[in-house]
């Protein structure tokens, strides 16, 4: 296990399992990146850090979709139709 940067910490799978205790007190200042036969395969953070970036992501989401939806709304030669014409029309209905 060795430090790169000053929150990140890199651990090999048989690392995780010798140091467990070690490793999740790490967790509250620093994520750690899992390794296996030195190539990246998890990441280990905090759960309110993961908390924090899951708001984050949900937010981009709402952001970008309303962009969406306010570009399409602008948009006066499209014709729309509803929930129900377009079952019809690939035959769910």
């Amino acid at each position: 296990m060795f430090t790169v940067e000053e929150k990140t910490t890199i651990v090999g799978i048989a690392e995780l399992r010798k140091l467990t205790k070690e490793i999740l007190k790490k967790l509250k200042s620093h994520k750690v990146i899992l390794t296996r036969r030195n190539k990246p395969v998890g990441v280990l953070l905090d759960y309110e850090e993961f908390l924090h970036i899951e708001e984050i992501i949900d937010a981009f989401e709402d952001y970008v979709l309303g962009t969406l939806a306010q570009e399409r709304a602008k948009r006066k030669e499209k014709k729309f139709i509803s929930l129900e014409e377009a079952e019809k029309k690939v035959g769910l209905i």
